[in-house]
């Protein structure tokens, strides 16, 4: 599944090609996604396109009447720029034509991504409600995660994947900040102390902030938007190596399964 660093990298490919581009034409091929793709979709058609941001794993496509279009990538969606007229392929499900002669094109063979639509002055879809700070950003904290861990008992993995805590931090990177922190995937989030959430938050960002650097990770289904692979899978210190030497200390890699998850992490280097 693309996580963060993903559809990042996703938003930086795509954005030129978009940004102030007029939407010459919406062609849905099939409207069943995760949720189906509304009619009036149709309604973005004419407006020129003023930025394309990132909220979560939410791509968002700004318009100049203040309308939005908003993207997810699921579990296997790739976008691509192509040429208009070059020919659909199997699970290509949606392409935004612009002015230029160019198409934002969506594929998707799973059909868990999404596109949503939201019109002008309408209230902030549901998708994006009560979501954390991004990761990047100063307003991502040791101190929010001390405040908010206290006296919980879930393990810490989970806790830093809550997108309520803080979005983005997906799996795979959830096991690689633990490891760069020293921190214990199993540890219960309300006994990690306040030093130990300074090392981890900081951890978090520079995994994520490496993954972007690197083109993000792949390992299945994630490619770039030129068709690229990412190549962060080369630096993963963890994640899917069980059984192989610690790259620090040589003791292998162990792995269980934490919130239906799989986790990843050094029985010797992580406490």
């Amino acid at each position: 599944m693309p996580e963060l660093p993903e559809v990042e990298v996703s938003r930086l490919g795509v954005a030129p090609f978009l940004q102030g581009q007029v939407i010459q034409n919406i062609i849905v091929r099939d409207r069943r996604l995760r949720w189906p793709v509304s009619e009036s979709l149709a309604d973005a058609i004419g407006h020129r396109i003023e930025a394309v941001t990132r909220r979560a794993k939410y791509l968002i496509i700004v318009l100049q009447n203040g309308g939005q279009i908003i993207l997810h990538l699921g579990m296997s969606g790739k976008l691509r720029v192509l040429e208009a007229t070059v020919a659909p392929v199997k699970h290509d499900h949606l392409d935004i034509v612009l002015a230029s002669g160019k198409c934002l094109r969506l594929n998707d063979p799973r059909r868990f991504g999404a596109c949503l639509w939201q019109p002008p002055g309408a209230a902030e879809p549901t998708q994006l409600m009560n979501l954390g700070p991004e990761p990047l950003t100063d307003d991502f904290t040791a101190d929010r995660l001390v405040a908010l861990s206290r006296g919980k008992q879930s393990a810490v993995k989970n806790f830093i994947m809550d997108n309520a805590v803080v979005v983005g931090v997906g799996n795979i990177y959830a096991n690689e900040a633990l490891f760069m922190a020293g921190v214990d995937p199993r540890r219960k989030a309300g006994n990690v102390s306040a030093k130990r959430y300074q090392l981890l938050t900081q951890a978090i960002k520079e995994v994520l902030a490496k993954a972007i650097q690197q083109g993000g990770t792949t390992l299945k289904d994630f490619t770039q938007t030129d068709g690229k692979p990412g190549y962060f899978k080369q630096s993963l210190n963890v994640y899917g190596r069980a059984g192989e030497p610690c790259l620090t200390c040589e003791t292998p890699i162990k792995s269980l399964t934490i919130g239906q998850r799989n986790t990843f992490y050094c029985p010797q280097c992580q406490r």
